[in-house]
């Protein structure tokens, strides 16, 4: 895979995704968020991919936000369709792909480039990462699903200072606060990223998309998430993952799952 904005490196079961546009901080234009699809959905359909890590170049950011010279002056339906077309090509896309993606947040990660890292199954920072949706000091509000995922991660109380603040949050106050999960130095992240990648790929990957949709389904409106566990929870008896599964338990040896 071939692409300007971004870098992909592959070994074994992990993916890494790089957003490579250091001089801007890895700001998100129209072509970053196309080219991020097209690689997620290449790393989706293979089926020896099982984890994806996400973060930026260079030490200072992990996207610092999206490319504002690029909608500065749209209308209302331009800027409709913009969070549109950015909701549907990226954030939801990542959210609901069942092959888990950790957002390594290694810097700053302001409005879009937050909204992705929420958009991540769940985030590890570095020690130097700053987060924040400064949307409101533009004239505008978050609009590739902060306003939505924020409140659902942190509550509702503290989301709304922050979007009504346009404010940033360190690292520790976002581990305080439930938006990331561990905080390390900037030398450790890639390193506690395969760690935990590492932990998940001894399972099963047919399991934990299931998993991800049944987590997924609770947060829907008009979904009701038990109902959806159960329909998972049932479609599993029908994998040869749960088949190897039960029958290593039974054996007491590890499972060899063959993923489907």
């Amino acid at each position: 895979m071939d692409f300007e904005n971004i870098l992909i490196e592959q070994k074994d079961y992990l993916a890494k995704v790089v957003i490579n546009r250091p001089k801007k901080l890895n700001a998100l234009n129209k072509a970053t968020i196309e080219e991020l699809h097209s690689a997620f959905q290449k790393l989706e359909e293979d089926a020896s991919v099982k984890v994806i890590l996400l973060t930026g170049s260079g030490e200072k950011a992990f996207v610092a936000g999206a490319d504002i010279s690029e909608f500065a002056h749209f209308s209302v339906d331009e800027g409709s369709k913009l969070a549109a077309k950015g909701q549907e090509l990226l954030f939801n896309f990542v959210e609901n792909l069942e092959t888990p993606v950790i957002a390594l947040v290694n810097g700053f990660a302001l409005g879009g480039g937050l909204e992705l890292a929420m958009s991540c199954h769940f985030r590890i920072a570095s020690d130097n990462a700053r987060m924040g949706l400064p949307e409101t000091s533009l004239g505008v509000i978050p609009g590739y699903g902060g306003t939505q995922r924020l409140p659902l991660l942190i509550g509702k109380g503290k989301a709304m200072e922050l979007i009504m603040t346009a404010g940033m949050i360190n690292a520790e106050e976002a581990k305080e606060y439930g938006l990331v999960n561990y905080v390390v130095s900037q030398e450790e992240l890639t390193s506690l990223g395969e760690k935990i990648a590492s932990k998940i790929i001894r399972n099963s990957s047919v399991a934990i998309g299931k998993a991800i949709k049944a987590v997924n389904s609770g947060f829907k409106e008009g979904v009701n998430g038990y109902e959806s566990e159960i329909k998972e929870f049932g479609d599993c008896f029908a994998t040869n993952d749960f088949k190897e599964g039960t029958t290593a338990f039974l054996e007491k040896r590890k499972p060899n799952f063959p993923n489907n």
